[in-house]
């Protein structure tokens, strides 16, 4: 069985409903996923499955999430090998120890093209970072990442396509879970 990271977009199911992550395990176990898991209330699941693409697991989650809560959901899954070198390439390891909440990597669904990067730059403040490794975009906010403009031009156009944020400490904690 391989393990595999799915992320989902947004847990926000409308005004003043959120996803419960035991709910979200409950979805996967439906769906004959193995050993559904879940890290924090912020939609990160693990599980084990055997001979499934990820984009069929992307649709199967994104159908079966959209039929039991009725919203559609973009869902982001990596296989156990990609998730450990998405971890291993973060390219800001000395802002990682000493800020872990202010690093962060929107993981892609498909890699980012350098145009998108290029798009972002002017959002960038001078005292911020953006580097685009493996097909995903990291960042390193050096003040409060809701003050940003960077985030705020993180929409899926100029971003170039579909993905999802997390910070270090969930990105650190999810392959421990992958390794362990």
């Amino acid at each position: 069985m391989t393990t595999y990271v799915a992320l989902l977009y947004s847990i926000v199911l409308g005004p003043g409903r959120r996803l419960v992550m035991s709910d979200l395990r409950e979805m996967a176990d439906d769906l004959g996923l193995g050993n559904p898991r879940t890290l924090v209330a912020t939609g990160n699941l693990l599980f084990e499955a055997d001979g499934i693409s990820v984009p069929e697991l992307e649709r199967s989650l994104e159908a079966a999430f959209a039929k039991k809560f009725g919203k559609h959901v973009d869902i982001i899954v990596r296989g156990a090998e990609a998730w450990l070198k998405l971890v291993a390439a973060n390219p800001f390891p000395e802002e990682s120890g000493r800020d872990p909440d202010q690093v962060a990597v929107r993981v892609m669904r498909e890699p980012v093209a350098p145009e998108a990067i290029e798009r972002l730059r002017p959002y960038v403040a001078a005292d911020e970072k953006l580097a685009a490794v493996n097909g995903d975009i990291w960042l390193y906010f050096s003040r409060s990442a809701g003050s940003s403009r960077l985030l705020g031009a993180l929409t899926p156009r100029r971003a170039g396509g579909i993905g999802t944020s997390r910070n270090w400490n969930t990105v650190r904690r999810l392959g421990e879970m992958v390794a362990g």
